[in-house]
């Protein structure tokens, strides 16, 4: 099968290039422009007749794929920059609303499959206690959550075969993340404050794109449409988060100290329990998922390997 994958320079679409390498599948990764250390096709999504082209057979990225047309596309792309949204709704808009509508109705047009990446934000205003199910009502606080629940609402109104995936607090060794950052910092500073009030479960991308891989290549997907939740194992805060960083990195001299969301005032409501109930996707496509220190330690062991090499 030919599998078309968008946003494949962040960090999902770049550990779905080393998950997917030894497929027999044909994966074919596009982004709006090229990355160092891996091919890509230039493929602009908020574009509608680029995408339809793209997954009809027309044009240079639909010549890729060849009389057979694409079977699946992986969402990847997405406008994450939370704050920057609240000034750049537009921006925000084509990529996570328009975007993903043209890639579904193209997916519903040619009888693909869009396994489409969404987020914990859309959650942004609930007063959680308990983990997220899916069937919970969304309550988006910001365009960042808004646009990406406008996505979903794009992607069920198509028609065409999906699987929604909600994940949260995602990081890996590619690309800006709240890990690379914080190594950076607790490598740096004496001291450090970080937030101990909003509680998540980090995600480490190699982990959920096996999971993706695993139903794409088991095409597990057939009659399960819908939206499902996926993250690591485990709850934590950001404070806690940043320990175990430090503590896994050998950054130990840090000190890093709890502080109330208050003191780093933001225009976005974030999240303050954006635990998810991963029950649903655990259970229809039987995945063991790791616990989040485990990936951590992982995850810090590859960046580590890659920066000796």
């Amino acid at each position: 099968m030919n599998i078309l994958v968008t946003g494949a320079n962040g960090q999902l679409g770049m550990e779905m290039r080393r998950v997917s390498a030894g497929s027999g599948d044909r994966y074919v990764f596009t982004d709006v422009c090229a990355a160092e250390g891996g091919d890509t096709a230039i493929l602009d999504i908020t574009d509608a007749d680029a995408v339809e082209d793209a997954l009809s057979g027309r044009g240079p990225v639909g010549a890729l794929f060849g009389c057979e047309g694409v079977g699946a596309v992986i969402n990847c792309a997405a406008y994450t920059n939370v704050d920057k949204a609240e000034d750049d709704v537009r921006a925000a808009e084509m990529v996570n609303t328009c975007a993903v509508a043209n890639l579904a109705r193209s997916a519903s047009r040619n009888g693909a499959v869009l396994v489409h990446i969404s987020t914990d934000y859309v959650f942004g205003g609930n007063l959680n206690n308990t983990p997220c199910r899916e069937d919970e009502p969304a309550n988006p606080t910001g365009v960042y959550g808004l646009t990406k629940l406008r996505g979903e609402e794009a992607v069920a109104e198509s028609g065409c075969r999906h699987i929604i995936i909600r994940t949260a607090w995602l990081y890996s060794e590619f690309g800006r993340n709240f890990l690379k950052t914080m190594l950076r910092l607790t490598a740096e500073k004496s001291s450090l404050d970080v937030v101990f009030d909003q509680t998540g479960s980090p995600t480490y991308a190699y982990d959920l794109a096996e999971a993706i891989f695993r139903i794409i290549d088991g095409r597990l997907y057939e009659g399960r449409d819908g939206i499902y939740h996926y993250s690591n194992e485990g709850v934590c805060s950001w404070y806690d988060f940043t320990k175990m960083i430090a503590e896994y990195s050998g950054h130990t001299a840090c000190d890093i100290r709890p502080c109330h969301s208050s003191e780093f005032p933001s225009r976005v409501i974030r999240p303050s329990y954006s635990v998810l109930d991963k029950t649903k996707i655990k259970s229809a496509f039987g995945l063991r998922i790791p616990y989040w220190t485990d990936s951590l330690r992982r995850c810090i062991a590859a960046l580590r390997t890659s920066e000796a090499d």
